[in-house]
């Protein structure tokens, strides 16, 4: 009998690609807010209601909510929705595993790589490094917080926090938004393009989870993000170089992009690297390490 898994998020990226690995071996269950197949189960965060026979036999759970971080300027309203789609959801889940007496093998929870301050300095921050102090990082420190919560409380053996990187996809997210300036031969790199983009191929972030979930022995926080640092004028170069199109808009003023983006714009125009040497130390391989060859994966298809 298959072990089940009960996936949230289920409209995101990551989590559609993942649920393709994942249910050759394992039953696969989804939180959603609208159900539309047998293998969804709803959920409403702001009213706290949830579909408790989600959870009947239920064995893990990958918790992948969370609203966009860079589809909206961050109002106070934005900013509180935010925080509240990363806690608030976790929460619901923490206080429904205790009224079922549930306690699961593993709670495998998104995290991100901001946790460390959207900045730009010399050093490559490693899992032990403390977090930073915008509000990026505030974010990044409530939603492990919750997930660790599931520990301390015994609703589950281990808790994994995936510190996620920029996740390159031709599909969704920041490559799809880079690639229609530059296939016009109008793309830019963003303020002085010297900023940091920890990244990551989305077959890999996907193996990351499907690796945290089959050991037993990863536990803790992991940075998901590739052993190849670059920098954002490298990343607009190098999609420029796969595509065979040329650079020639100077870069995006910083001021500019503050003037659209509001306070969301330190998250494009700063940015650190950051070491993925505990995650290869725990066994991990990378199928895409080189940015280059993550690209001409994605984008020569």
């Amino acid at each position: 009998m298959k072990n089940i898994i009960l996936i949230t998020g289920a409209g995101g990226l990551i989590a559609r690609e993942l649920a393709k690995r994942l249910e050759k071996n394992y039953t696969v269950r989804f939180l959603t807010r609208k159900k539309k197949h047998d293998n969804e189960f709803e959920w409403n965060i702001k009213n706290k209601t949830i579909d408790d026979a989600a959870f009947e036999g239920v064995s893990h759970i990958i918790h992948l909510a969370g609203a966009n971080i860079s589809k909206k300027r961050w109002t106070d309203e934005r900013k509180k929705e935010l925080i509240s789609s990363r806690i608030d959801s976790a929460d619901l889940i923490a206080k429904t595993l205790q009224e079922k007496k549930i306690k699961l093998k593993s709670f495998i929870s998104a995290s991100g790589i901001n946790y460390y301050g959207t900045k730009t300095t010399d050093t490559i921050f490693t899992e032990n490094d403390g977090p930073g102090n915008d509000f990026l990082s505030e974010v990044v420190v409530l939603w492990e917080r919750a997930a660790d919560e599931f520990k301390e409380y015994n609703l589950a053996e281990r808790v994994v926090k995936i510190r996620t990187a920029v996740v390159l996809s031709e599909k969704d997210g920041a490559l799809k938004k880079m690639l229609p300036t530059i296939e016009m031969g109008i793309g830019s790199p963003l303020g002085s393009g010297k900023q940091y983009m920890p990244w990551v191929h989305i077959d890999d972030i996907c193996s990351i989870y499907e690796f945290a979930l089959k050991n037993p022995d990863v536990d803790g926080a992991f940075n998901a993000v590739s052993p190849q640092h670059t920098t954002n004028e490298n990343l607009t170069k190098k999609i420029a170089e796969v595509l065979k199109k040329p650079l020639f808009m100077p870069n995006v003023p910083g001021f500019i992009l503050k003037l659209i983006f509001g306070e969301l714009a330190d998250a494009l125009l700063e940015g650190s690297r950051a070491s993925a040497e505990k995650i290869q130390k725990a066994g991990f391989k990378f199928t895409f390490p080189d940015l280059k060859n993550a690209l001409e994966n994605l984008l020569k298809k």
